[in-house]
């Protein structure tokens, strides 16, 4: 057995404790350590789930996607947050913050943008 586990995904923002506001409000995390340009917020009480990092970085360039031009600040990851009610899942992450993507690739998929531009993917599972 591998002794690595995937603890935390950290993105760069312009401002890391906006979005880890935004992130806190989406997936019902909360703070667990914070420095002026760094947050970590993960799932309450313990209960399992990837925590994420945020870090203040003057210099950051939102991602395009999709990326149509050479020189396009190229995505590097994205998350994948699934939902039991896509409709109203969407409708509460634009309330909380996000953009709804133009290009919509796939019908149990949306695509948005979090306050900082990085896109992030809400899916339901499909019926077995």
């Amino acid at each position: 057995m591998c002794a690595a586990r995937l603890s935390t995904v950290v993105l760069d923002a312009r401002d890391a404790h906006e979005l880890a506001r935004f992130y806190t409000r989406l997936l019902g995390y909360e703070v667990r350590a914070e420095e002026p340009h760094w947050v970590l917020i993960g799932p309450p009480d313990g209960a399992a789930g990837t925590a994420l990092a945020f870090e203040t970085e003057p210099e950051y360039v939102p991602p395009v996607w999709p990326a149509r031009n050479p020189g396009d600040q190229q995505m590097m990851l994205h998350l994948d947050v699934e939902v039991d009610d896509l409709e109203a899942e969407t409708a509460r992450a634009v309330a909380e913050g996000a953009t709804l993507a133009g290009e919509q690739p796939q019908d149990d998929v949306r695509v948005l943008f979090d306050p900082s531009g990085h896109p992030f993917c809400l899916w339901v599972r499909a019926a077995q």
